[in-house]
């Protein structure tokens, strides 16, 4: 008798947690296509259509790591969304508006000028 309940129990446990993973937030997880991600701001009709940030590129590797310059992380995408969650881009974030361009936003998720495009591999 004892132990049907503790398999009672246990099953239980097993069905809420199942259940709290369906309902957390976030979606799907994904991963990024590999390669070098050049950052730039909008340009004026009188000049470049886009301004590059000096310094603002980053590489996608795998496993969910990315590299700049001044040092390497890791980042969540779920979804459409993109948080670097460690390394010198930690706390930044973006949406996926394409299969290679990502553009930056605030904590709420409304849209910055920043846009990241993935280059051809090098």
């Amino acid at each position: 008798m004892m132990g049907r309940t503790i398999a009672l129990l246990a099953a239980a446990g097993l069905a809420s947690l199942a259940l709290a993973a369906q309902a957390a937030p976030g979606g799907k997880l994904g991963t990024l296509p590999h390669g070098t991600y050049a950052c730039s701001t909008p340009g004026d009709a009188m000049g470049a259509p886009w301004n590059v940030i000096p310094g603002g590129e980053f590489t996608i590797d795998t496993a969910s790591t990315y590299r700049t310059e001044t040092g390497s992380g890791t980042y969540l995408l779920t979804d459409d969304r993109l948080v670097f969650t460690r390394g010198p881009l930690k706390g930044e974030r973006f949406v996926r508006t394409g299969t290679t361009t990502l553009q930056r936003t605030d904590s709420e998720g409304v849209p910055r000028r920043v846009r990241c495009v993935r280059g051809p591999s090098r």
